[in-house]
């Protein structure tokens, strides 16, 4: 598959899922701010109904009170008296005034008679007084006289109301309210106007803004779940009590009917993040085997010059007029030994491949002092960098060197970096290598520096990687595989430490490694 073909893929893909995200997202948003509107303006209506209710209890205090009140001060009861063992008679006498049609004053008086006994009976009976000659005008006169009652019923509701608003505010709010029920009210009111069947925990505050009443579970410190209403909102407005309701588990309700979003809000994440790492992994695979194509078209290439050149000299071996020039049978024999040496090196770099196929290499580590370690491989490799005309320095800073490495394997990384420093060298500038090594953060550090070609920056993290070369367009002038920078992270790796590398273009390269040390008491 061609990788636009990958690229325009993936791009559709996460356009897709981000916009499923988008949407889910976006829902979720909605429904919870149309939950939380409802679920405010359900509390405030049921709050406010509970304001009225204790309004409208408060009237009808006073109401009966003031009727109780009025029924003392306008009734005329006579003394029960007794008509039989079995009997009592209440007299109750009530007297109308009315005015006729002509203008003329008349008078209705009129008792009331309750029996109370084995067989009580109720009775009106009406005393007509002045002005009273007929049927009809005794109609008429009760008329007048029921009327009057209802303006005198009317006016003493008048005068309750005024009563309420003048006298009442000046009471404690605790003498104005049971608070038992104001709690029933408003567990009632939610339940019956909102349907919300929650918990919740209420205080009535004064007007001094001091705590009258709070239920248990109140918060102490101010919350968001909490709603306030004003009780008898008809007080003067410095006299105004209030009523705080907290309801702990608001989250929980407004939540309630998103529990189905959520999970599939996670699957979603998960989806594409299982998408976008199969598409990393994808192109790493593809990358990789590119990479693989282009080692072994590169291996074919290193195995063949070396084969041939065998292949040649053997075929010169053959003809018996060489043995006549022991020169010419000694340079023949000369190259078949390097091309033979030289063969066995690509093919041991091959064979390093196979680290990279376990999970850790097999080390046999063995304590080692690294500082008598470097002057060893510095001495081996001397006469390869004076073979050039360059210099190798060695400054060794490091008081303790003693690490746990397999000494073959270390030797081997050396070894890279001191070949790929005369690969990578200057044609016109004489090499210079230093190694050195320091102590730093109870760590033994080992650095090797040359003067070379040098890396750009943005190929310097990769260079680690398994295969990878730099690129230098058609020029193929330094051979390799591609592996041992990588066999070298390996091995660093796999014995704790780290490696990094340092480089700007054309200065040089500079690689630092990093042991932990063996401390010895």
């Amino acid at each position: 598959m061609r990788k636009s073909t990958i690229w325009i893929l993936a791009g559709v893909m996460i356009f897709a899922f981000v916009g499923l995200l988008f949407l889910q997202v976006k829902y979720i948003q909605i429904t919870l701010a149309s939950r939380n509107e409802q679920f405010d303006e359900s509390v405030k209506r049921s709050l406010y109904q509970v304001s009225r209710n204790l309004e409208l209890d408060q009237t009808l205090q006073y109401i009966e009170d003031d009727i109780i009140e009025s029924e003392k001060k306008y009734s005329h009861y006579t003394r029960p008296q007794q008509t039989g063992s079995s009997s009592t008679v209440i007299k109750q006498r009530e007297r109308w005034t009315g005015t006729n049609p002509d203008g003329s004053k008349s008078i209705i008086d009129y008792d009331i008679k309750t029996e109370s006994g084995e067989n009580p009976q109720h009775g009106v009976f009406i005393s007509p007084g002045h002005g009273v000659n007929t049927i009809s005008k005794t109609s008429y006169e009760l008329q007048q006289a029921f009327s009057k009652r209802y303006l005198h019923e009317k006016a003493l509701q008048d005068e309750v109301i005024l009563k309420i608003m003048n006298q009442a505010s000046t009471k404690p709010i605790e003498d104005r309210v049971d608070f038992r029920q104001l709690n029933a009210y408003i567990r009632s009111e939610l339940l019956s106007n909102a349907g919300l069947s929650v918990p919740f925990s209420f205080q009535v505050v004064n007007p001094n803004n001091q705590v009258v009443y709070s239920t248990p579970g109140y918060p102490t410190k101010k919350a968001k779940e909490v709603y306030t209403q004003i009780l008898f909102p008809n007080d003067p407005p410095a006299r105004l009590n209030y009523l705080r309701v907290y309801f702990p588990t608001k989250g929980e309700y407004v939540f309630s009917e998103l529990s189905f979003v959520v999970p599939s809000l996670i699957f979603t994440v998960i989806l594409l993040i299982t998408f976008i790492f199969t598409i990393i992994t994808l192109f790493r695979q593809k990358r990789l085997s590119e990479m693989k194509n282009d080692f072994i078209n590169n291996m074919t290439h290193e195995l063949k010059t070396p084969v041939s050149t065998i292949s040649l000299a053997a075929q010169m071996l053959k003809d018996t007029s060489l043995a006549k020039s022991p020169e010419v049978f000694k340079h023949v024999t000369g190259v078949i030994n390097d091309e033979t040496k030289r063969l066995s090196f690509q093919v041991e770099k091959v064979l390093q491949m196979s680290l990279f196929d376990k999970q850790r290499a097999t080390l046999k580590l063995k304590e080692k002092d690294a500082n008598d370690l470097i002057v060893s491989v510095a001495n081996t490799h001397v006469l390869k960098v004076e073979k050039y005309g360059g210099t190798l320095d060695i400054d060794l800073q490091a008081e303790e060197s003693t690490v746990k490495i397999d000494e073959m394997h270390f030797t081997n990384v050396l070894f890279n970096l001191l070949d790929n420093a005369v690969k990578y060298r200057k044609e016109d500038v004489p090499l210079k290598l230093m190694m050195k090594t320091w102590n730093d953060a109870g760590k033994l550090f080992i650095s090797i520096e040359d003067n070379g070609v040098g890396i750009k920056k943005e190929y310097v993290k990769k260079v680690f990687d398994r295969f990878y070369r730099i690129p230098t367009g058609n020029v193929h002038d330094v051979k390799g595989f591609g592996l041992g920078l990588a066999y070298v992270h390996k091995i660093v790796t796999d014995h704790k430490g780290t490696i990094r590398a340092e480089s700007d273009l054309g200065k040089g390269t500079k690689f630092i490694i990093s042991l932990p040390l063996i401390t010895q008491n």
